[in-house]
């Protein structure tokens, strides 16, 4: 049985650049929607859902690209809320020593990010990923999830028009720049450190 995470903090808690409502829509709605829709689809499932998504080409047919788009929804909304945050945080350590290697610095790295995230096509999302041995910044349609394909998220993006339409409507790069304020960049890091790099 999957369940739907509490947020990490309060739903005004990342005010003014995220808005209330949209939390409570997108928590309470959207990301408690597909967790519906997967127990409806795996109703015995036992394990956890990044399981699920690394084995979906073993799902029967039939179900697949239900259980996709959902167990996908959950997974991906469920880093979602960790890395955002209202507390102020910077990139550190070891993944700031690999952003620096990889992108020629944070800035850099959030330009390229931020480009990822304005250039996708429809409803989609953009990750921070750990593929293979080094970094690599990717976009996926719909609720695709990295883990599918072998990778590991450390950090993603919803650039679904939910996550942003009340209060940004069509302006989808004025989301993407207020974005960058509530990164919880802690938690970046731990999940980086915890892939042993």
């Amino acid at each position: 049985m999957f369940t739907l995470p509490d947020l990490p903090y309060a739903y005004n808690a990342l005010e003014p650049y995220i808005d209330e409502q949209t939390m409570h829509i997108h928590h309470d709605k959207h990301h408690a929607a597909y967790v519906k829709n997967l127990n409806d689809a795996l109703p015995d499932a036992s394990e956890p859902v990044e399981e699920v998504l690394k084995k979906i080409n073993e799902i029967p047919e039939a179900i697949r690209t239900k259980v996709k788009n959902n167990a996908g929804g959950h997974a991906n909304h469920s880093l979602f809320w960790q890395v955002m945050s209202p507390v102020k945080s910077a990139p550190s350590g070891k993944l700031l020593e690999a952003m620096n290697t990889t992108f020629g610095g944070v800035e850099k790295f959030q330009e390229v990010f931020s480009a990822a995230a304005l250039n996708r096509f429809g409803s989609g999302w953009v990750w921070l990923v750990k593929d293979q041995e080094k970094l690599a910044i990717i976009d996926t349609a719909n609720q695709d999830s990295p883990v599918s394909d072998g990778k590991t998220p450390i950090l993603t993006l919803d650039v679904w028009e939910h996550a942003y339409y009340l209060k940004y409507q069509n302006m989808r790069a004025d989301y993407i720049k207020a974005w960058w304020n509530v990164v919880n960049w802690n938690e970046v890091v731990k999940r980086y450190d915890m892939m042993g790099a």
